[in-house]
């Protein structure tokens, strides 16, 4: 506990604090702390996507076939059997 506080003490949050601003609206705008984490979060993200992309390649050929089957299914254009 005593090594926490230390810790705490040699950090000095109140500036950081003051620091960081996120600002919502028609742009978003993140300065200080926040701003790495979201950084972080966007990193990590990314990897996530890619490691998934990765895994699920191998069988995207015939997932994009089987869509583009259902959706001339949806639309109507089907072809006849036996013209």
């Amino acid at each position: 506990m005593k090594l926490a506080r230390l810790v705490v003490s040699m950090l000095d949050a109140e500036p950081l604090a003051r620091g960081s601003r996120i600002k919502l609206g028609k742009n978003v705008r993140v300065a200080g702390v926040p701003a790495i984490l979201f950084g972080v979060a966007a990193i990590v993200l990314a990897a996530g996507a890619m490691a998934a992309l990765q895994k699920t390649a191998p069988l995207l050929p015939e997932t994009l076939r089987e869509a583009r089957n259902l959706w001339n299914s949806i639309r109507g254009d089907r072809r006849e059997l036996n013209p």
